[in-house]
């Protein structure tokens, strides 16, 4: 059996720590690690003169930039020098994931420096169930967040003046989780944090094939969050076309998300025009990577969609994984 590999990144205050803890005792994981401690370690084998990036902290290490004075705005400066300190410990972290794999050994990786498409996990997928994901909050929650653990931290007294960057981020890191289909989830409410993230874990899928117009959208997504299922992609399938126009969608899972959609279509005339056309071409008939929990939730969402008669034909329904 393949060992879980799970990362979780976020800016700082954010809560990470205390996901990535009640997540090892819900999966029996029993190593679980820090990415300021392997960044302690590459300090002592990388000095100051060579990289004062990393002897920095990821909030403040565009402080140490020499091409400062070229950066066009006070976010890319900030993430640039996030980059810079993180380019350091990424490295090591690969190292720490290849020791776990080499050893059949679960871990739970959490830190500020696990960065989308900054970290290699590709080189992993055939020997390990990796997972990564990203948090994040609303400003205000973060701010309260932030100031707690800086008070709570007998170091964290001078970060109280950093919210700000650490802000931009939050930010960059969730630009960076979208560009490189990382799920980014609200950690507004810790049990539902662990709940959606157990969800990707452990969940089922298969691809569906349906047919409706987009009138009927609202009661497929009534139909799918009502088992905790989520759409992962939407595939038009067009006559004459090879291939057919798939979408990736993140997030689905959060209410807010596919809310906001419908509420755009119905106060957008032209996104609504567009979308109605592209139904059209497509005859209606286009097919969704559903998930759900288990498998039993999994048939009640297809079930339920055939009772209501979007279902297209039962027999092009395809196993996932």
């Amino acid at each position: 059996m393949k060992p879980y590999v799970i990362l979780i990144g976020s800016a700082s205050g954010i809560g990470k720590s205390t996901i990535a803890y009640e997540l090892s005792k819900k999966l029996n994981i029993k190593y679980l690690l820090e990415t300021d401690f392997i960044r302690e370690v590459v300090r002592g084998v990388i000095g100051a003169d060579y990289a004062p990036a990393l002897h920095k902290s990821s909030y403040n290490a565009y402080t140490t930039l020499k091409t400062a004075n070229i950066i066009d705005s006070e976010n890319k400066l900030i993430e640039v020098g996030f980059e810079e300190h993180a380019s350091f410990v990424f490295p090591a972290i690969e190292k720490v994931i290849k020791r776990s794999i080499k050893d059949k050994n679960s871990l739970i990786i959490e830190g500020v420096h696990l960065v989308p498409g900054l970290i290699n996990l590709k080189q992993f997928v055939n020997d390990a169930n990796i997972y990564f994901f990203i948090l994040t909050v609303d400003k205000d929650v973060h701010q309260q967040r932030f100031i707690k653990r800086a008070m709570e931290l007998k170091r964290g007294g001078t970060q109280l003046d950093y919210f700000k960057e650490n802000r931009i981020i939050n930010d960059y890191l969730i630009n960076q989780a979208k560009y490189n289909n990382v799920p980014v989830i609200n950690n507004e409410d810790k049990d539902l944090t662990i709940k959606k993230i157990l969800h990707y874990i452990t969940e089922v899928s298969k691809e569906v094939f349906l047919k409706h117009s987009i009138d009927d959208l609202e009661l497929e997504r009534e139909i799918v969050l009502k088992y905790d299922g989520r759409i992962n992609d939407i595939s038009y399938h067009i006559p004459n076309f090879e291939e057919p126009l798939k979408r990736t969608i993140l997030n689905y899972d959060d209410p807010n998300y596919s809310k906001n959609f419908l509420e755009k279509i119905n106060n957008d005339s032209k996104f609504k025009d567009s979308l109605e056309e592209l139904y059209d071409l497509s005859n209606n008939i286009h097919s969704h990577n559903i998930s759900a929990p288990d498998e039993t939730s999994l048939n009640k969402i297809i079930m339920e969609l055939k009772d209501n008669g979007l279902l297209y034909d039962e027999n092009l329904i395809k196993k996932g994984r």
